[in-house]
């Protein structure tokens, strides 16, 4: 048990340095790291001292009713752990690209037209109590007028949203970078009218985040998805066979210059008539 312990602290050692070094690259981390600590913590109850295959293989497909996705998830996460382990200790097998993959095709984004963000930016206005029906008014226009991503829009605090420039500041934008994102004047004119609302009807917030739920604390992702589905469903927008999501807003972004330009005017042109 002795050895085993110390084997086991190597391999955790060798763990945090390869988590430091991830992480010093600007990576979160935060799945991967809870997994690679499961995974380590399986190696000492096997008293193994390397990285195999068939172990990461055995590790990554438990319990038997795992989802095949999950354990591409966790087979890959064990493969970069164990390519920083092989050149520090060659004895240590890599699990080969591929090994139990499964195919994945991302979702078409669903490119939505002047008319269903006007009738989107209404729903909203209608919702109950008060202070949702201005949250989620404003934080779909902001996403769709902006093409920032859902977790980014969340996380601004009320001193990155700049009223008086018109840019907003992301603290912690893809690889841990800052990223400026100007406004158009309509977008800056609602999040500022989003503001006034918002301090009148929670004048004693239970945090600093820019958008809030209902209850006066930072709105959660959950929330914002499931209220955005009820509004979609609603309106039919979403079926059984079209299921546009909030953060399809973002693929806004990476369309051809031309289909871009295209788009942001009829979101602004939209957020302006909500």
């Amino acid at each position: 048990m002795a050895g085993g312990d110390r084997i086991v602290s190597a391999l955790a050692g060798h763990l945090q340095d390869y988590l430091r070094m991830r992480r010093g690259l600007g990576f979160a981390l935060t799945r991967i790291d809870n997994n690679l600590q499961r995974f380590v913590a399986c190696l000492d109850a096997a008293g193994e001292r390397t990285v195999t295959v068939e172990l990461a293989v055995a590790w990554a497909q438990l319990p038997a009713n795992i989802k095949p996705i999950t354990v591409c998830f966790r087979l890959s996460a064990v493969r970069g752990f164990a390519r920083y382990l092989h050149a520090v200790d060659p004895a240590n097998q890599i699990p080969p690209p591929g090994l139990l993959a499964v195919p994945r095709r991302r979702p078409e984004p669903h490119v939505y037209s002047a008319g269903e963000l006007a009738l989107l930016l209404a729903t909203a206005r209608r919702l109950r109590p008060p202070l949702r029906a201005a949250t989620h008014q404003a934080l779909i226009g902001l996403l769709a007028s902006c093409g920032m991503r859902v977790g980014e829009a969340l996380a601004l605090t009320r001193d990155d949203v700049g009223l008086a420039d018109g840019v907003i500041t992301i603290r912690h934008a893809k690889f841990d970078r800052v990223r400026l994102v100007p406004l158009h004047p309509s977008v800056t004119a609602a999040l500022r009218d989003y503001a006034t609302t918002r301090d009148r009807l929670c004048p004693a917030p239970r945090t600093d985040r820019y958008f809030l739920s209902c209850r006066g604390c930072a709105l959660r992702r959950e929330e914002a998805e499931r209220i955005f589905r009820t509004i979609a469903v609603g309106i039919g927008l979403r079926t059984d066979t079209a299921r546009p999501r909030i953060h399809d807003y973002a693929d806004i972004r990476v369309m051809p210059t031309s289909a871009k330009g295209a788009v942001a005017s009829r979101v602004i042109i939209a957020f302006r008539s909500a």
